[in-house]
């Protein structure tokens, strides 16, 4: 099969724990636990579970300077038990002490521009110049020391602005706009190197998906012009459950993987936290940029086909499922389905009068197999040509 391409936007890989997020390696998988913090025994459960469904950077809330040590907890019960799970803490409300401890023990911090100086500096809806000069340099002041912390372990740290959370400043400058975000972000960002921090990674979400489209495409194209490279982190915030915040998810997310906007997904559902793993890897599977699974290609069914499709296609799927990486073809008649199916690696076609025909790639190996013995003959050409695997 010939994948489709698309051009990657150029990015720094910022290391997290074990996994690195940004230039040409893959696009990374993450959750964040719901466990409360200060029960470390469930978080390290919690955060084990997620990383065997396949999370590759575990997030966990750290509301307060107790819950940061509680963190420290966890990850030397993590090496303890010789498990690499990078963990990444977040970090809101007056977060500079928080955000110092935790830098101890994590390996990435994540913090909110909109909360991190929580505090309004005038009554009215305007700000002075001064007003602003000062606030930004509050910021500053604050940001700086957890700036030096991640420096000094060689941590990473998340610039997470979320639509939902911004500053006074910026509303009031901006409104509440995707160009309120970018300016957010970017006014943190200007504070990380003005003191030769570069290791960052970007996100702007909203639950919207137009405004978290609009701000990722902006945030992307303002780097450009500032000569900036930095990652992003890609998700719809407060998605919902279900088939339509899986939708939701799918439309903000597949869309800016598809113009080459995004280093790392997530998946926010308000379900199980192990509910969004395979979202972000069909996702990806979908846009050609990682392969965790058999790719399946089926036609719908129409008057043409000449088998119960839906039942054969759930007997090849069960048959053939784990043979991860391989495109293997279902298709009901021999109309459409040849060319339909020709980048798959094998092909399972049906015929008149129970009759299927079996290809490999563009080749037709045989047309006359009956279809109560199609799975096994199909089974048997793959172990032909070496690609089969026994199901673990």
């Amino acid at each position: 099969m010939t994948d489709v391409v698309y051009p990657r936007r150029v990015t720094r890989e910022v290391r997290i724990g074990s996994i690195v997020v940004g230039g040409s390696n893959p696009i990374a998988v993450q959750s964040m636990i719901t466990e409360n913090t200060r029960d470390v025994e469930l978080c390290v459960a919690a955060a084990i579970k997620l990383h065997e469904a396949g999370c590759e950077i575990v997030r966990v809330t750290t509301p307060t300077l107790a819950d940061a040590k509680c963190l420290g907890q966890m990850k030397q019960i993590l090496r303890d038990r010789n498990i690499d799970i990078p963990l990444v803490a977040d970090v809101h409300h007056q977060g500079t002490q928080i955000a110092q401890e935790v830098a101890k023990h994590v390996d990435k911090v994540r913090i909110n521009p909109g909360l991190f100086v929580f505090q309004r500096i005038a009554d009215s809806i305007d700000y002075t110049e001064d007003e602003m000069r000062l606030a930004r340099q509050e910021v500053e002041d604050q940001l700086r020391p957890v700036i030096e912390a991640c420096k000094v372990r060689d941590i990473a740290m998340r610039i997470g602005v979320n639509h939902g959370s911004l500053s006074d400043r910026m509303t009031v400058t901006y409104g509440d706009t995707p160009e309120g975000m970018v300016s957010s972000a970017l006014e943190f960002i200007d504070i990380c190197e003005k003191y030769d921090y570069h290791n960052l990674i970007i996100s702007l979400k909203a639950s919207r998906v137009p405004v978290m489209l609009e701000s990722n495409r902006l945030m992307a194209n303002r780097m450009s012009d500032l000569g900036m490279d930095y990652p992003l982190h890609l998700g719809v915030t407060e998605a919902g459950d279900g088939e339509y915040a899986r939708i939701k998810s799918t439309t903000g997310i597949g869309t800016l993987l598809a113009e080459g906007i995004g280093d790392t997904i997530r998946v926010s559902l308000a379900e199980d936290p192990v509910n969004e793993i395979p979202v972000c890897y069909d996702i990806l599977q979908a846009l050609g940029l990682r392969r965790t699974k058999v790719e399946f290609i089926a036609c719908p069914s129409c008057g043409r086909t000449k088998f119960d499709l839906t039942n054969v296609l759930a007997e090849v799927k069960q048959a053939t499922g784990h043979l991860a990486g391989l495109d293997i073809a279902v298709m009901g008649c021999i109309v459409n389905g040849p060319g339909e199916m020709a980048d798959a690696d094998y092909g399972y076609v049906g015929r008149a009068n129970g009759i299927i025909s079996l290809y490999r790639g563009h080749e037709c190996v045989t047309m006359s197999v009956p279809q109560e013995s199609g799975v096994d003959e199909l089974v048997d050409l793959i172990k032909q040509d070496g690609r089969w695997v026994d199901p673990a």
